[in-house]
């Protein structure tokens, strides 16, 4: 049997590259995490929107 990973809101932002698309994984309030697929350019544009507000 598998291991699995408990389910909670708890940790770090994830992302990993999964076959075609980059999955991101960011903790939710109340619990589980938020899962966010997008490709390539569309990762990009969200660096570049991030690095515009962050700094």
């Amino acid at each position: 049997m598998a291991a699995m990973k408990p389910r909670t809101g708890e940790g770090p932002i994830e992302v990993a590259k999964e076959s075609r698309v980059i999955a991101m994984r960011i903790p939710a309030d109340g619990g589980g995490r938020l899962v966010i697929e997008m490709n390539a350019t569309e990762a990009e544009e969200l660096l570049k929107a991030l690095q515009d507000v962050v700094g």
